[in-house]
Parts: structure tokens; sequence; C-alpha cells
């Protein structure tokens, strides 16, 4: 089993940037494909991106929904089992709770949340227009 921690989240003028993390700990955090998604008031949740570890423990790939490309960026940090992810030129529609989760050997392109197996407890970010 896997425990996921995300921090980050906070109150950001429109056009501003929030990094958020995602702290995995209990068990090999490359063995874990690491998706973010979001849930706003009286929505579903919504799937924001993915990373999946390389084979050689450097690097990886990522996945994005269309509405997070060119702004949005994930990136991981081996020593500290964190995934990140940097979000730029934010709107207030980007305002929502924003959620980890881990799929044991997970591959690309997972963008359900019922694919995962594992969530944290999830950030606020609120952008103000």
């Amino acid at each position: 089993q896997v425990q996921l921690v995300e921090s980050g989240g906070g109150l950001v003028q429109a056009g501003g940037s929030l990094r958020l993390s995602c702290v995995a700990s209990g068990r090999p955090f490359e063995n874990y494909a690491i998706g973010w998604f979001r849930q706003a008031p009286g929505k579903e949740r919504e799937f924001v991106g993915e990373f999946v570890a390389a084979v050689s423990w450097t690097g990886g790939s990522t996945y994005y929904a269309s509405g997070a490309k060119g702004r949005f960026t994930l990136s991981r940090d081996n020593a500290k089992s964190t995934v990140y992810l940097l979000m730029n030129s934010l709107q207030p529609e980007d305002t929502a709770v924003y959620y980890c989760a881990a799929k044991f050997q997970g591959v690309l392109k997972l963008a359900l949340p019922q694919e995962y197996d594992y969530w944290g407890q999830g950030t606020q970010v609120t952008v103000s227009s």
C-alpha cells in the first residue's frame, strides 16, 4: 500500500502560478503511475495529468488533459518520492480541490479515477479573477 499527501494549494490571482506536491510513502515510488485530478463543487472529478516513471529511474513519461497542455507541467524528485504539478497561467475555472492518485505498475494514459488504487486527501486551489 502507498500513502499520498498533497500540498501546495492556496489562493492565487488569475494569471498566477502554483506548484503542487504529491509525496508518496509506503512502497517503492518508481512502481507507481501518479495521476492528478481535480474536482470543483458540483462537478465530477476531472483528469489533469499523469506521470509514469521510467524503468531507468531517471525521467519518465507524462500525459496531460487537453486543458492542461502548455500550462501545467509534471515532474518528479526521486530522492523525495515526490511528483510535482506546476500550474501556470491559472484561471478562475481552475479552482478546485486537486488530488493525486497512484496506480501500481500503471501504464500511461490512465485518465479515469476508477483506474487508480490510492488517493491523497486533496489540496484546495482557488484562483481569483
